[in-house]
């Protein structure tokens, strides 16, 4: 009985308690709204986007971009670490740095020139007399070229040699036009002289080699880089932006990004690394750039049949493939080119300068802003517009945040990365570290490298789903010298495209190959990425690229005088990334689109049933896989969007909207296959990798596809097949991850 009793009071006693409890809370509830409840349904600001707008100043940009270029900054020269220094005064400012700032440290694998043997280009008679020499330096214009820390140009990774033979003029040195000379001439014991364009830096003399060419040179015509102008007395700089007859674009021979001797390991001090001689795609033999002005010297008395119409370039002669070697007529007749290369490769220690603002809703979700910090000489377009255009967005928020004004919603991530001119090396030895957290938590990547190539138009590449993030920005940003266009109503008038959802809007391009430092946010971690700059009217130009690229000429009055002058296009750029910064930080829903991810691959799969149908039919390989692939993919995304429409999200459980925004978060992290392409570092992503076929669709089934046909080998159409199913069931799984949970 007083069992029965005491178990009756003690339950009357907990429903009591029950009824308190919750009498308590839903009168709180009812009177008084817990701060975490308005703290998880934080929205962006669009005042304070506006105000970040107001603030970002020019002329603080123009003087970031004077420091930054006071001396040469090549990875690990003194220089450098001056850059790292100021980089952290700036980052860890009391009145306008961030929350945290630092530097981490690599111990690369770099290749330099001797400076005290520099490399020689000359030619020379049968009896070494030596009968012209290329420049080892460029011409001086003023003080800057002058700075002894001017590193030489060089071919970076090129090996050490003194190969002589008779020259031949090989064009952009691609396979094509290696197999077209090789049927005219026998190149065996040859120096090829190529030209920039058309094929990677390493890949010029990988290609020679097969055909026995033991030494290659590299230059830049003027017919692709100055439309034609080739004179410093009125042409060229330091009269206009075009490259001066003895510039020389410097560059890393290499095909793979991050280290080489630590691929897949971060290059600490104690990280296993391989042997030298086990490193792949580097020249196997001699290479090294030279000057337009020494190009003509050499091109102008080969030799032998002329080239084809398309190898010719702008210097007042006929280009010929070479005798090999010179005319009779020439002076040079009978005569070699040799090549002394004195290059070495060293263990150096390169720095990140890493730093941060802490998120105040989710400071788990990153987004990471990035560029990098090394140059070949001063640099003041590739990077420092970049590296000056971040820490004028990092002034500005930092201030904001110091003064209490702003917090963003997630963590915001900065890095200044070291090595990048080497092979993008910081950045990849960063994600390479921090693997497991950046593939958890990551929510973009925003890249601004060469911030203004000229100041004509905006200029972005992206993963789709973050275009309409992108294009939102770019509305709310006026055009440089315009109180009324935006830099979308300009953006679309020099590159546009027909949507089938929206029309005609600004073209948003790919993030193929690994041309900057997103390479191993997209293709090896899978994180959405984009990378912004503004570039020129490529009507008014055939520039492949600014003209000082790489030279001793990227300089603060080049930079000043002929790429931007006011900075206006350098405020631009940052008034839109860090726009676009603050929305994927802030927004409650991220503001990622992932029917514009459908409507890219549709435009994929119409190319390649456009190339390939027939041809794999042909071999009793069906496409209608892909085809019912793409089409559950843009179903799956379709029932996403409409999810979102029908949901009041910041009225519903805080876990409904980090389901849907893990969701979009990790759509890029889908289309990941570790073993899609076995022999190619770094590229996981099914969709973005690089590809030799030069077609708008999928890579990996392009390049396989292009190869079976060339061979016609069964094992090739095998291949063929394997790509075409490793991308069907990558977007069946990118398909999955947008539906339910379960």
């Amino acid at each position: 009985m007083l069992k029965k009793v005491l178990l009756g009071s003690l339950g009357a006693a907990l429903v009591l308690t029950a009824g308190i409890l919750l009498g308590h809370f839903g009168i709180q509830r009812g009177s008084t709204t817990p701060d975490w409840v308005m703290d998880v349904t934080q929205d962006v600001d669009e005042a304070l986007i506006q105000k970040f707008i107001a603030e970002v100043d020019n002329i603080a940009i123009q003087e970031n971009l004077r420091e930054l270029t006071k001396v040469p900054h090549m990875a690990t020269s003194p220089g450098d670490e001056k850059t790292v220094q100021y980089m952290l005064k700036r980052w860890q400012d009391p009145d306008t740095g961030l929350d945290q700032a630092w530097r981490e440290e690599y111990k690369v694998y770099l290749s330099f020139p001797d400076p005290n043997t520099p490399n020689k280009v000359t030619v020379v008679s049968p009896s070494e007399y030596v009968l012209y020499t290329a420049r080892e330096k460029e011409k001086a214009y003023s003080s800057d070229q002058e700075d002894p820390e001017v590193v030489q140009p060089y071919a970076a990774y090129a090996p050490a040699g003194h190969p002589k033979g008779r020259l031949v003029y090989a064009n952009q040195g691609k396979p094509s036009d290696y197999f077209l000379l090789n049927q005219t001439l026998d190149l065996t014991g040859t120096i090829a002289i190529t030209r920039y364009g058309g094929e990677g830096r390493a890949g010029k003399a990988i290609n020679a080699a097969p055909y026995g060419v033991i030494g290659v040179l590299v230059y830049t015509d003027p017919w692709d880089i100055n439309d034609g102008k080739m004179s410093d007395n009125d042409e060229t700089y330091p009269y206009s932006w075009y490259m001066p007859p003895s510039g020389v674009e410097r560059g890393s021979f290499n095909t793979h990004y991050g280290d080489m001797l630590t691929p897949y390991l971060a290059a600490k001090d104690d990280t296993y690394r391989i042997p030298e001689n086990n490193i792949t795609g580097i020249p196997p033999i001699p290479t090294q750039p030279i000057g337009f002005e020494d190009a003509y010297a050499l091109i102008c008395e080969l030799g032998g049949e002329p080239a084809p119409s398309e190898w010719q370039g702008a210097f007042n002669c006929t280009y010929n493939f070479g005798g090999p070697g010179f005319k009779p007529t020439s002076n040079f007749n009978n005569s070699d080119v040799k090549l002394d290369i004195y290059n070495r490769e060293e263990l150096k220690n390169s720095a990140n300068v890493m730093g941060v603002i802490r998120g105040s809703v989710e400071p788990d979700r990153y987004v990471i802003y990035g560029n990098h910090r090394d140059s070949w000489v001063h640099g003041a377009i590739d990077p420092s517009s970049g590296t000056s255009v971040m820490l004028e967005v990092t002034r500005v928020l930092g201030r904001m945040v110091k003064q209490g004004k702003w917090r963003p919603r997630r963590s915001i991530i900065f890095g200044s990365w070291g090595a990048e001119e080497f092979g993008l090396i910081g950045s990849t030895e960063y994600t390479e570290e921090y693997y497991s957290k950046l593939s958890e938590r990551s929510v973009a990547y925003i890249n601004v490298d060469i911030a203004v190539f000229a100041n004509a138009t905006l200029r972005v590449s992206a993963s789709p789903s973050a275009q309409s993030v992108i294009l939102k920005a770019s509305k709310q940003v006026k055009t440089p010298g315009s109180d009324s266009t935006s830099v979308y109503d300009n953006w679309i008038r020099y590159f546009n495209r027909t949507s089938s959802a929206y029309g005609v809007i600004p073209n948003v391009g790919f993030l193929t190959g690994a041309g900057s430092d997103y390479a191993a946010f997209i293709h090896f971690l899978g994180i959405t990425s984009m990378d912004i700059s503004y570039t020129y009217d490529r009507t008014k130009t055939r520039a492949r690229i600014y003209p000082a690229y790489h030279t001793a000429y990227d300089t603060f009055d080049y930079a000043s005088k002929f790429i931007d002058p006011g900075f206006t296009s350098h405020q631009t750029v940052a008034r839109t990334a860090g726009n676009i910064l603050m929305r994927l930080a802030d927004s409650l829903l991220l503001p990622f689109n992932c029917s514009d991810y459908a409507e890219t691959l549709e435009g994929y799969l119409n190319k390649a049933m456009e190339l390939y149908t027939d041809g794999l039919a042909a071999h009793m390989i069906s496409i209608e896989p892909l085809q019912t692939a793409v089409r559950n993919f843009r179903s799956a995304a379709a029932r996403l969007d409409q999810l979102i429409r029908d949901s009041d999200l910041a009225n519903e459980t805080p876990l409904k909207v980090r389901r849907i925004n893990d969701q979009l978060m990790l759509l890029d992290r889908a289309f990941l296959d570790p073993v899609a392409f076995p022999d190619r570092y770094g590229y996981r992503h099914v969709i973005w990798a690089s590809s030799k076929a030069g077609q708008a669709t999928f890579p990996g089934l392009a390049d396989a596809y292009t190869r079976a046909t060339s061979t016609g080998l069964d094992s090739d159409w095998t291949a063929a097949h394997r790509q075409l199913s490793i991308l069907i069931q990558a977007i069946q799984g990118a398909a999955h991850t947008l539906g339910d949970a379960i």
